[in-house]
């Protein structure tokens, strides 16, 4: 009976793994005059399960600096929190750290 064997990874599949499994991405929420401060506040705790201090911490970053970046996550769950604080209203964007 034959066996068969897997290639070899290459050095490139090897650093497109590495990246993404890596926590280099930000997520930022921006400030807007649309959103109440106690809204913005309940969405941080829903989406990211911040305590209460800390979402309050946060929304207060976005409100006084004009932004806040509430997570430094993979790409694929930076993604994810990216479209869950979207459908909540607010401005949100993704960058590379």
């Amino acid at each position: 009976m034959d066996t068969e064997t897997l290639p070899a990874t290459s050095e490139h599949t090897r650093e497109k793994i590495q990246d993404a499994f890596a926590k280099a991405w930000n997520v930022i929420v921006w400030n807007d005059p649309v959103n109440l401060m106690t809204y913005v506040v309940f969405v941080f705790m829903k989406v990211l399960a911040f305590t209460r201090e800390k979402a309050t911490r946060h929304m207060l970053e976005v409100h006084r600096l004009g932004k806040s970046i509430v997570a430094t996550e993979t790409r694929e769950k930076a993604e994810l929190y990216y479209q869950q604080i979207q459908a909540h209203g607010l401005i949100v964007t993704l960058e590379p750290e």
